[in-house]
């Protein structure tokens, strides 16, 4: 499925998005305490890649704590995160061509964000993530944890099972080191994982 394709859909299913999935308080208190941890420890600008209703760049950027931005395909989506979450800015944008400068940001969230992100597709995406981040910038991956590849039927759009070994590997390719990842399995819910991953060389060195 194209990226376009995509974006569509959810532009399509907006406001049906937003009331059932919008909100921090519609989401696992684990999960806030992953995103919340991980910020911690970021430096500089953090980039919410996939921003969506924008509820975790809100959590970010609150109270004026971190300078976040939210890219997101879907422009129903972005334009509903600008009105409820004035203390973030959002663009609509591509994750593989990201309308930010080269090493500009010092973190990305991407929560969920890849899914539906064909295998082939993936690494184009990586590499834009390399692009933004400043030299030991962090990213943290969210995603549904199943054989690497595997595709499900996601309530939106077709969507892809990933592991942390397998986005390790695509990681790896262009200078990231992985530091942490978990797994874990909600009741009635999915598998789902998550990762951190250091960016520590540059792209040049590793193609030598």
């Amino acid at each position: 499925m194209l990226r376009a394709d995509v974006a569509a859909a959810y532009d399509e299913r907006a406001e049906e998005y937003i009331a059932k999935l919008g909100s921090v308080s519609q989401m696992e208190p684990q999960d806030l305490v992953t995103i919340d941890s991980w910020s911690d420890g970021v430096a500089g600008r953090i980039l919410d890649a996939g921003s969506g209703p924008g509820h975790w760049s809100d959590v970010l950027s609150s109270g004026g704590r971190r300078d976040v931005v939210g890219v997101d395909a879907s422009v129903r989506l972005a334009t509903s995160a600008r009105d409820r979450f004035p203390d973030a800015g959002f663009l609509v944008g591509d994750l593989a061509a990201l309308p930010v400068a080269t090493g500009s940001v010092g973190g990305i969230l991407a929560w969920f964000s890849i899914i539906h992100t064909p295998p082939e597709g993936l690494p184009e995406i990586v590499r834009e993530f390399a692009r933004v981040l400043v030299p030991g910038g962090s990213v943290l991956v969210g995603f549904f944890d199943g054989e690497a590849g595997t595709p499900f039927g996601h309530a939106v759009t077709t969507a892809y099972f990933w592991t942390a070994e397998a986005l390790g590997q695509l990681l790896a390719r262009e200078g990231f080191v992985v530091e942490t990842a978990a797994a874990r399995q909600d009741p009635g819910l999915r598998p789902q994982g998550h990762l951190i991953a250091t960016r520590e060389r540059d792209r040049a060195r590793i193609r030598e």
